[in-house]
């Protein structure tokens, strides 16, 4: 009488293979979010010489310094925003395909959290960003305290919620 082979783990179905493998359809994300910021990089980088050239051209109407600062303070907004596709692409491509890229530290993302994290932070800055932009157009008329203290209370329940994941991590 022959043995029966000892039972060993299951073999994976053809099925699951299938379904563990649509973790690389956020490839599509991917290049998506990468294809958004090099596009917001570039336009802002057009910009950038475009104000510069305005500036530098004396048959252009140059603009005055309130108008500068501002379209500076826009351009910044651009380019973080393009950060922020940038972050995302990076950390979705860490959590769902490879997460062995060689990056600076404070970049790796190893959990959804981490991203949230850095995303969170980004986009704080963002806001910021935005109403420095409303302070220096402010014409005195409209009310920027309900504005700021619209953007100021995101912000705090944003870094609220980061001090409470935080917490329960430690």
């Amino acid at each position: 009488m022959s043995e029966s082979p000892e039972p060993g783990p299951a073999p994976v179905s053809g099925f699951l293979r299938v379904l563990a493998s649509t973790r690389y359809l956020i490839f599509i994300a991917v290049a998506g979010t990468l294809i958004g910021a090099t596009t917001l990089l570039g336009y802002g980088a057009v910009e950038t010489f475009s104000i510069v050239r305005g500036i530098l051209d004396p048959s252009l109407d140059s603009p005055k310094a309130k108008q500068l600062i501002l379209a500076f303070i826009e351009l910044t907004d651009i380019f973080l925003l393009a950060t922020v596709l940038y972050v995302i692409a990076i950390g979705l491509f860490e959590l769902f395909v490879d997460d062995r890229l060689d990056l600076p530290n404070w970049l790796e993302i190893h959990d959804l959290n981490d991203l949230k994290e850095k995303l969170i932070g980004v986009l704080i800055v963002v806001m910021a960003v935005l109403f420095l932009g409303q302070v220096v157009t402010w014409d005195g008329e409209r009310n920027l305290l309900q504005y700021g203290a619209g953007i100021a209370l995101v912000i705090a329940a944003l870094t609220w919620f980061v001090s409470q994941k935080s917490k329960k991590g430690a």
